[in-house]
């Protein structure tokens, strides 16, 4: 071997007894640690409008660990009286129509004005992981740049229709934390209306021209529980078509009974693409908040929501509670399989299951 060859070669020592063993690993990062907050701590937090604690608190009341509910509670009782001074709009409408890039348009505009504007944007859940795909941030690009904006897609977790079962304590949260006008965007499936709709002032049906009844059969539903409905896409070749339809709606709407005492549902075309149209969504809004307040109805909607809200939240903790109830557990597999056969009919068998729980409850 020459002088050159032995140069070439690798000049590591070999330490005997270690030729075989492998590299050792690269030292791993040490796990940093978020600090655990107290109640204090995220009513302070939220209060200041720190984003950061801002999310976890939302994070919390999301949550269905025991422990996470009951100090979510007590956040939510600190933050009560910093809460309802928002305008609540609740936007649905067909996938397609358009519902994320109008909000990001109207996002922008409202931020340009001087609002604060909290977007909780339904997002659905994956099948594999139950967490949410977040979409939303992506779609929503010019709005997540507005410094007085915070998007939030929050999973569907399989509930009705695709609206979060804690929707209703997000905005609280949001509106503690000064956000004054709230969007709550659904997936638009056909389902949720009803429950978005007992938690917003203000409910904007989106829709499409030329897109055909079988497409939107969520307007058959919808359309009565709506404060304005916009025909989106009104640009271009569409523009005439959108002018049409909403003529057409307009005479639609004045034979339907009034939702709110004093407001009859308007009709209107944009485009979020140019941008035409958008700011006059916002002055129809601004007009209901206006006369609904000034008539009082505007607060008298916010109360009849809250007691809705609070039977709610009881029918679902007796739901559980009874199906979970040991006496009904141990009797139900057999009663579901005679009403699934046919040898037991559904009304004898809801008897006999609520004779179950009843006869338990006594016994305590």
């Amino acid at each position: 071997m020459t002088s050159e060859t032995r140069q070439s070669q690798p000049t590591t020592r070999l330490v005997q007894g270690q030729a075989d063993q492998p590299p050792s690993p690269a030292p791993s990062r040490p796990t940093v640690r978020r600090r655990r907050l107290t109640v204090d701590d995220y009513v302070e937090g939220v209060l200041a409008r720190d984003r950061t604690i801002l999310a976890r608190a939302i994070t919390l009341v999301e949550s269905n660990a025991p422990a996470h509910q009951a100090m979510a509670q007590e956040v939510l009782k600190k933050l009560l009286p910093h809460t309802g001074q928002s305008i609540r709009v609740g936007i649905t409408g067909v996938p397609g129509v358009g519902k994320s890039t109008f909000i990001d348009r109207l996002g922008v505009l409202l931020c340009q004005k001087g609002y604060h504007v909290a977007v909780l944007a339904v997002d659905p859940s994956s099948s594999v992981t139950g967490g949410s795909i977040l979409g939303d941030k992506t779609r929503m690009e010019a709005l997540s740049r507005c410094e007085n904006a915070f998007i939030r897609p929050s999973p569907t977790g399989g509930t009705l229709g695709g609206v979060t079962r804690k929707s209703r304590e997000t905005i609280l949260v949001c509106e503690a934390a000064g956000f004054n006008v709230i969007l709550v965007e659904t997936v638009g499936v056909g389902q949720s209306e009803i429950a978005v709709r007992s938690m917003v002032d203000f409910f904007l049906l989106l829709m499409l021209t030329g897109a055909g009844d079988e497409l939107q059969g969520i307007k058959k539903g919808t359309i009565e529980l709506a404060n304005a409905i916009l025909f989106t896409k009104a640009d271009g070749d569409n523009k005439p078509r959108a002018e049409a339809a909403r003529a057409e709606y307009e005479m639609v709407v004045r034979y339907l009974p009034p939702l709110i005492e004093g407001w009859s549902p308007k009709v209107l075309t944009c485009s979020a693409l140019t941008g035409e149209g958008v700011a006059e969504v916002w002055e129809v809004i601004e007009t209901f908040r206006r006369q609904t307040t000034a008539s009082g109805a505007f607060e008298a909607q916010r109360q009849v929501q809250r007691l809705d809200w609070m039977r709610a939240l009881v029918e679902e903790h007796l739901y559980t509670l009874f199906f979970d109830h040991p006496a009904v557990r141990q009797i139900l597999p057999d009663i579901e399989a005679a009403v699934m056969n046919d040898t037991l009919p559904p009304t004898t068998a809801a008897q006999m299951l609520l004779q179950k729980f009843e006869e338990a409850q006594e016994s305590l």
